[in-house]
């Protein structure tokens, strides 16, 4: 009987247990679904709101998903920034995005700031070593020992041989003076004294005095060796006492001056060693240190000198040589923040970097001014802006600006940042798929602009005709129809640092072409045209041509021997600066396709 009492008593306590479960999982079941209902009202209203965009082209925003109208990708959902720790100024991109974009990152370090400077000159002769070889004696030139330039001549040899009726004259009161030389010892001497102040030894006076006879010609010898580089008279001129009749150079130690451009005065200074090259001989390398350094620069090349002075055993090098040199240049600090230049975005005023952080939520990229100190040949020494150990972009930096500008986030163009634009607008980037865009050291540039820069480049090729011409009439017509070209590129099609970069040299091509075309004389034209070549050749290598050629050539004697540049469709010499006067005067330094 007790047993069957428990039986009960457990069976009625476990249906109890299991009503009081049933009730406590499905007795609320009617709230949860209005719940999950309501939720899902929810999501469909803000799945009405979502916005669209293109993980390569961030620019676009929809309403609705479709394929970008710029690469044709299906477009995804702009994902909302719900992370209270992420920097509201930062922007978000996708892994998707990064590697589409070809987004690539690199940790900032430090290093010591080398930096290999090349310099290009030419070997001069060594101007303390330059004579010029007079005569000190007046009268005729009868003969000369040395009849070309070039011609080595030793201290002591006899060069020339000159009749002077002055020096007959002069021996003829020696003699007299020698009869009375026992009462009148200072007149004596007085005359031997007048024909030493003439260069005659004590040896050709006493055998003056000892054959008794005037001699009619006397010789002159070279009071230095070395290599004539001008001979100035002609057997039978007549030259006065202290006139020069050679230049003398003594080759055995010459310069090597070497151009400094003032953006590389800051690594150059005396002392630095040079290792440099000579054209005309192949395998050999020369070596030499910086003795001086021009304390101005000069107004119209923009350079400075820099001086070698080289012993020149076998006179290897020969004044006028183009030589090729290098420097590796250090700063004084050692442990300097050191960036690749394509991490850095310039405006002009402002530098600009995107540090890359990284969080639960993604990856993220911030703008960062920057302060530039000195380049080194592909990097930039960053003075002040980011610390080393942060990461930063160096590839793909356009594209995470872009991003930002659209997003309304701080970007280079727009520091404070603004509202972000909506629909199709895709900031003036090229929308024909077909199309590509070229790529001058990491900076895109419209396919039009490079067009309008083609056409550019065809009108100055006839000016340049006309001046090959010498034709002063032509060349201004010529200059006039080129300055109408250059009116005819459009400036807005460039953004950021290349945009600035076109307007610095604008500031060169306008007034050049404007006096070239308002000149009607040949002289100032060409004077004019050499101030405008180094420009347009800048603009050319920054952003390139449309299917044609370019060949930069220079001629070291034009501009008044300081030499001029100039750009040409074909890579036959036609110089210029001199026309048929020198029309093959010249070399090409560099190939622009």
């Amino acid at each position: 009987m007790k047993s069957n009492t428990k039986t009960i008593i457990m069976v009625l306590s476990t249906l109890a247990i299991g009503l009081l479960l049933g009730w406590l999982i499905f007795g609320d079941s009617e709230p949860q679904l209005i719940e999950e209902h309501q939720h899902e009202h929810s999501v469909e209203e803000v799945a009405g709101e979502t916005i669209w965009t293109c993980s390569m082209h961030p620019q676009i925003r929809q309403s609705e998903p479709g394929d970008c109208p710029i690469c044709g990708m299906d477009l995804i959902p702009l994902e909302e920034e719900q992370n209270d720790e992420i920097d509201p100024n930062a922007v978000s991109m996708s892994p998707t995005a990064m590697q589409l974009a070809s987004i690539k990152t690199t940790v900032v370090g430090s290093s010591e700031p080398v930096k290999v400077v090349r310099l290009d000159g030419k070997v001069q002769e060594d101007e303390r070593l330059m004579f010029s070889q007079s005569s000190h004696i007046p009268g005729r030139i009868e003969e000369l020992m040395v009849n070309f330039t070039g011609e080595y001549v030793q201290k002591g040899q006899v060069i020339a041989s000159i009749y002077s009726p002055d020096l007959v004259t002069a021996q003829e009161e020696l003699f007299e003076a020698q009869k009375i030389k026992d009462s009148q010892p200072q007149l004596f001497e007085a005359a031997k004294e007048k024909l030493k102040n003439w260069k005659l030894t004590d040896e050709q006076i006493d055998k003056l005095l000892t054959s008794g006879k005037a001699r009619e010609k006397f010789n002159v010898q070279a009071e230095v060796s070395g290599y004539v580089t001008q001979k100035k008279v002609n057997t039978g001129d007549y030259v006065k006492r202290g006139q020069a009749i050679y230049e003398v150079a003594d080759l055995s130690k010459v310069w090597v001056l070497f151009d400094v451009y003032e953006s590389d005065l800051t690594w150059i200074k005396k002392g630095d060693k040079v290792t440099f090259t000579v054209e005309s001989l192949p395998g050999e390398t020369f070596e030499g240190k910086i003795d001086y350094l021009d304390p101005v620069i000069n107004p119209k090349t923009r350079v400075a000198k820099a001086r070698v002075v080289k012993t020149n055993p076998g006179m290897k090098l020969k004044p006028e040589m183009f030589v090729s040199g290098k420097v590796e240049a250090k700063l004084p600090q050692t442990d300097a923040v050191v960036v690749p230049k394509t991490a850095v975005m310039w405006t002009g005023a402002r530098s600009v970097v995107y540090v890359k952080s990284q969080t639960d939520q993604g990856v993220y990229f911030n703008m960062r001014e920057v302060d530039l100190g000195p380049a080194l040949g592909e990097s930039y020494i960053i003075e002040n802006g980011v610390q080393e150990g942060e990461e930063i972009a160096v590839n793909g930096t356009f594209s995470i600006d872009a991003a930002a500008q659209l997003a309304g986030k701080p970007s280079m163009m727009s520091p404070e940042g603004g509202a972000a634009p909506t629909g199709h607008n895709h900031g003036g980037m090229n929308t024909d798929s077909n199309e590509q865009s070229t790529t001058i050291e990491s900076v895109e540039v419209d396919p039009t602009f490079v067009k309008q820069l083609t056409a550019f480049y065809e009108a100055y090729l006839k000016m340049n005709e006309a001046f090959i011409a010498t034709d002063a009439a032509k060349v201004s017509a010529e200059a006039k129809n080129t300055s109408n070209a250059l009116a005819a590129i459009q400036m807005e099609l460039l953004k950021g640092d290349t945009h600035m970069a076109w307007m610095d040299q604008l500031n060169i091509l306008k007034p050049s072409l404007q006096k070239i075309g308002n000149s009607s004389d040949i002289d100032e034209q060409r004077l004019e045209y050499a101030t405008f070549n180094p420009a347009f050749y800048k603009s050319l290598k920054m952003f390139g041509l449309d299917n044609d050629t370019a060949y930069y050539q220079y001629c070291p004697m034009a501009n008044g021997d300081q030499g001029a540049f100039w750009l040409s469709k074909t890579k036959e010499i036609r110089n210029p600066y001199f026309g048929d006067m020198m029309l093959s005067c010249g070399e090409t330094k560099d190939t622009l396709q």
